[in-house]
């Protein structure tokens, strides 16, 4: 944290104070530049033309639309395997249960292994609709080869 600040000190001591869009600051680079050199839009640091910045804006906006899709699809991926487990878990239990031969079967474990099929049943839809979710999602954000694919 000292660092950063004895940094950001050393750095304002050596440069000027300078506010973006400054009217003076501008009318005074005006008056020195050429005509094309008028439709730079100056920044802090950098000089972009304008279509530089609609090109990097572009980029940006691809790549968030990457990273979002990418980030759905690891929240779909996620939640299919805490699923997957979950269904795993309630069969290992089901089986142990089937094991038992139906005549030493209690009530109590007869209504366990009902409990557990149907438990098993709702997780599986949940998947499916989880797996189908997931398709929809995929249809709906095109891929960057897609974007890209000549019209």
């Amino acid at each position: 944290m000292e660092l950063k600040q004895s940094l950001s000190i050393h750095l304002e001591a050596e440069k000027p104070l300078r506010r973006y869009g400054a009217v003076e600051e501008t009318a005074w680079k005006a008056e020195g530049l050429g005509r094309n050199q008028l439709d730079i839009i100056s920044m802090a640091e950098t000089t972009m033309m304008p279509e530089e910045i609609e090109l990097e804006m572009a980029k940006i906006q691809r790549l968030r639309e990457v990273l979002v899709r990418r980030e759905s699809e690891l929240r779909f991926m996620m939640d299919d395997i805490q699923l997957c487990n979950d269904i795993m878990d309630l069969k290992q239990e089901l089986q142990n249960l089937v094991a038992i031969p139906e005549k030493e079967k209690t009530k109590l474990q007869k209504q366990r292994e009902d409990e557990l099929i149907q438990k098993i049943h709702k997780l599986v839809q949940k998947r499916d609709f989880l797996v189908d979710d997931a398709e929809v999602e995929r249809l709906r954000l095109p891929s960057r080869e897609e974007s890209r694919a000549p019209t």
